[in-house]
């Protein structure tokens, strides 16, 4: 699977620096045991909350992520230190296992291809500049949506960004390899795919084209999109079979306020979808664009005094408002970006350098400091009396359209918005 944007939708972030839910102690050498760590991984995922017993459980507790990455890079380099520099740890080495165990087994993003490199036959040691090109996603959004997926013997899945293969790996455990199919654009990832997944015993069909136009004249029970798309990806969804289920990530330009759109067929042939306000996403698609706040960027919106400061007695709607923030990545003119990392709501739109930062200052009291030609803290109250005049919904309902538009609304119509239409390279994971 590819990944991914995978953070509290951490836009601001480099697109090879990842954080989610989940993390790693790197073991000691005397710890540098697979089904150890494939235990204690989880165990944690089931203390998370993300994985339940069932089939997804079992195929995890046996799945050994080294076969399927018996290389992968760790970064050597500081935040910020040009050029970056990563190690490639292999399996092989046993001066590597310690360390390469703790990455596959800790939680978090696996990194598995520097600069669109071959995976097969690639020699260990050092890396520097270009970029990290291919992650296995953070497990706990991989078992979330696996689990969404309901998997059972015999179905039919589409796993659209290979990665490193765990999806299809697991599919292929559940679902017998018969009826799985993974695709991805870059050869290289689905030929080593295939290579590892038939150590495991497993021979799904790899296949190398494009993810938005699926596998043409096939039909599916399950279809997982690995990256962000800005609207579902009309050819999947024409093969998804009756009573199947399709699960993408969608997204504007901005990833700060990701949806998670679930699609299904009905026994009679219809299309029903829903857009969910999620935390977590995976990595954008290829081509997709994307609006980033640069560090200078964002130490203005911390230090600089903008161009007025008041004080409010409305608060803004709370982070775990997530159905108001979906509404508002689309509803307020796009090109907005929220600074995670800062202490304060800081949310800036570098397109036009306006921002906005508040912070409580005391009982029912915010300190409210606006910059540049947008009143965000203004779209943001006007936005929010809609939103709960809505009843607050935390999900869509998701509308195709004759013209092949999608369309989002609240369950009583009174927040609608279209999905940005698809970009001409928007075929593909940045697997």
């Amino acid at each position: 699977m590819s990944t991914l944007d995978t953070c509290p939708a951490a836009g601001d972030q480099a697109p090879e620096q990842t954080a989610g839910p989940g993390g790693g102690v790197t073991p000691t050498c005397g710890e540098a045991d697979p089904k150890a760590a494939r235990a204690a991984m989880v165990a944690r995922l089931e203390e998370e909350g993300s994985l339940r017993p069932g089939p997804v459980r079992d195929a995890l507790l046996t799945l050994p992520r080294e076969v399927l990455m018996p290389q992968a890079y760790v970064r050597r380099s500081a935040p910020g230190e040009e050029p970056p520099r990563w190690d490639l740890l292999d399996w092989s080495g046993p001066q590597d296992r310690p360390e390469l165990l703790g990455l596959l087994y800790g939680g978090a993003s696996v990194l598995v291809q520097h600069d669109g490199e071959p995976l097969l036959g690639r020699a260990r040691g050092t890396r520097s500049r270009a970029s990290i090109t291919s992650m296995s996603t953070v497990m706990g959004l991989t078992v979330e949506l696996l689990e969404e997926l309901d998997l059972r013997p015999g179905l039919r899945l589409l796993d659209v960004g290979t990665g490193a293969g765990v999806t299809a790996a697991v599919a292929c455990q559940v679902c017998g390899d018969q009826g799985v199919v993974t695709l991805d654009r870059d050869r290289n990832l689905t030929d080593a795919a295939a290579a590892r997944l038939a150590d495991l015993g497993f021979r799904p069909q790899a296949v190398c084209g494009s993810g938005e136009q699926g596998v043409p004249a096939r039909e599916f029970d399950r279809i997982l999109v690995s990256y962000t798309v800005g609207q579902v990806p009309a050819a999947l969804v024409e093969q998804l079979a009756s009573g199947g289920k399709l699960l993408t990530h969608v997204s504007s330009a901005s990833p700060s306020w990701p949806g998670l759109a679930v699609v299904g067929r009905t026994a009679d042939g219809r299309i029903t979808a829903e857009l969910r306000a999620v935390e977590f996403a995976h990595r954008a698609g290829h081509g997709m664009a994307r609006i980033w706040l640069s560090d200078e960027f964002r130490k203005s919106m911390v230090t600089e005094p903008g161009t007025w400061t008041q004080r409010s007695m409305l608060a803004p709607p709370a982070d775990s408002d997530r159905g108001f923030w979906l509404a508002a990545d689309h509803l307020l003119g796009g090109g907005l970006v929220r600074d995670f990392g800062s202490e304060r709501l800081a949310i800036g739109a570098p397109g036009c350098g306006s921002w906005m930062r508040a912070e409580p200052v005391g009982h029912r009291r915010w300190s409210v400091t606006v910059n540049g030609p947008r009143d965000i803290w203004k779209e943001i109250q006007d936005l929010a009396d809609r939103w709960r005049a809505a009843r607050s919904p935390d999900r869509y309902r998701l509308f195709f359209d004759p013209d092949g538009r999608q369309r989002a609304a609240s369950e009583c119509g009174r927040l609608s918005w279209h999905l940005p239409a698809p970009h001409p390279l928007d075929e593909g994971a940045i697997s």
